[in-house]
């Protein structure tokens, strides 16, 4: 009789465990975490004046999970301190993958944005994932069983503090025009910003914390180009900073996750600090402001358990044209970037077929009724962020970026007109507007989830 491996016997429990019956009363939560970092020697994401390959790890990149149960249904809530999420075809086999081992039923990952991780293609030339993004796919999933496999009943609370660690890059002239702001170390103030750091914190059915979860708006580029090695950057140390305080707090050992918001035109006040001028530092700084404003308002938070437990979500998909015209942008990319330009928008730059229309996921969550999700598929802008909070028909409005896909830059309507990096460039080349049309399908999900739209005329007497 063959001798099965200790480690299939312990994957093959898990699977079980994580498939197991749907049946359990109230609300359920379950936390993993799993390293991500691939070896050195690959292509790294997010600066185009960057062809060096990675050289090493200064800290490594973990996904983070969380999975909730209710009514029945399951959502994986997965962050990676990467760049972006995988490609279409790799969330797909993932998501389908999930609801047969875990039982999933509404996958949203999304990325920290990190600039000092691995490239992530939408598409590759040998038409397949390279072998540290199948193998960090396969860690995702186990990651998700292993959460699964420890489902327990779970209490909610959230609340709300400010950091102050980033600007506004795009800086509006008098006379309409827009200039790039790309480094503010001087902390000179900028508007619009969002400095609201959201807290959603998980507990045990005793009162101890199980995960917090962060939101706020910054891009994590506090390395610039000549950083070779991998890292989380900011978020990683706020990660950190977390879950020592809020631990060391409670005795517990929660797991802290990062939700990126609208940066879409949000720097750290030190972005892109040589390592000589003190990067690792400068990013040290960045990330304790933020997690030890994170960590205070967890602590404060009074978690409850939900009186009646519900999950719904919905994943819409949304079709936008493509912004420019097919062939001037093609020609336009190819002459800044070369061969490079392929590596980011291959699909809109294929000359016999180039793409005209973009599939676009909104994703909306509503958690007990109370604690609302919106997920986009990219780098929206801050001002989505505060429209969301503002529109959201409950008080705890969580808006999280870069989510269950990747299509660049998501201006706001002023800011496609006024121009600049983002606004009106290759970067963003989704119709004007989409943003909009966007969150208000979020916000429209939303009523509809608490029953608040018509369904049918004689509903309106």
């Amino acid at each position: 009789m063959p001798r099965i491996s200790s480690l299939a016997r312990n994957a093959f429990m898990l699977m079980i465990l994580a498939i197991g019956p749907l049946c359990g009363a109230g609300f359920k939560a379950g936390v993993a975490k799993v390293d991500i970092t691939p070896l050195p020697g690959l292509p790294m994401y997010g600066y185009f004046d960057r062809t060096q390959l990675a050289t090493g790890t200064l800290d490594p990149l973990y996904a983070r999970v969380v999975v909730l149960e209710a009514e029945g249904k399951r959502l994986a809530l997965v962050t990676l301190d990467l760049g972006r999420v995988f490609g279409p075809a790799s969330l797909a086999s993932l998501r389908e993958r999930l609801a047969k081992t875990s039982g999933i039923s509404l996958l949203l990952i999304t990325a920290s944005h990190t600039h000092s991780g691995p490239n992530i293609l939408d598409e590759y030339p040998s038409r397949r994932p390279p072998s540290w993004e199948a193998t960090d796919l396969d860690k995702i999933a186990g990651a998700v069983a292993e959460a699964c496999a420890h489902l327990a009943e779970a209490r909610l609370g959230t609340g709300y503090g400010r950091a102050y660690i980033g600007y506004n890059r795009r800086r509006v002239l008098p006379d309409g025009t827009v200039t790039m702001f790309w480094t503010n170390p001087d902390k000179i103030p900028t508007s619009p910003v969002d400095p609201t750091v959201s807290v959603l914190r998980i507990d045990t059915a005793a009162g101890k914390p199980l995960a917090v979860l962060v939101n706020y708006a910054c891009h994590p580029v506090v390395f610039g180009p000549d950083n070779l090695q991998y890292s989380a950057d900011y978020v990683g140390v706020m990660a950190r900073t977390v879950e020592e305080a809020v631990g060391g707090a409670s005795g517990g050992s929660p797991l802290c996750l990062f939700l990126q918001g609208g940066d879409g035109d949000i720097n750290p006040y030190y972005a892109t600090t040589s390592l000589a001028d003190g990067a690792i530092k400068k990013r040290d700084w960045t990330g304790e402001q933020l997690g030890a404003e994170a960590a205070r308002v967890a602590t404060t938070i009074n978690t409850v358990s939900a009186t009646q437990p519900s999950l719904q979500f919905t994943e819409d998909i949304m079709t936008f044209p493509v912004r420019w015209d097919a062939q001037k942008f093609r020609q336009g990319m190819l002459a800044t970037y070369g061969q490079r330009a392929y590596e980011d928008h291959a699909d809109l730059l294929n000359g016999d077929n180039p793409r005209r229309e973009l599939s676009v996921p909104v994703t909306t969550v509503l958690i007990n009724r109370t604690i609302a999700l919106a997920g986009l598929p990219g780098e929206p802008f801050v001002d989505f962020q505060t429209d969301w909070r503002r529109r959201c028909p409950v008080r705890d409005a969580f808006f999280v970026g870069y989510a269950n896909g990747y299509l660049d830059y998501f201006p706001t309507i002023r800011a496609a007109a006024e121009g600049g990096y983002g606004g009106a460039d290759s970067d963003t080349y989704i119709a004007v507007g989409a943003g909009e049309r966007m969150l208000d399908q979020a916000v429209m999900r939303i009523y509809d989830m608490l029953g608040r739209l018509a369904d049918k005329p004689e509903d309106l007497k």
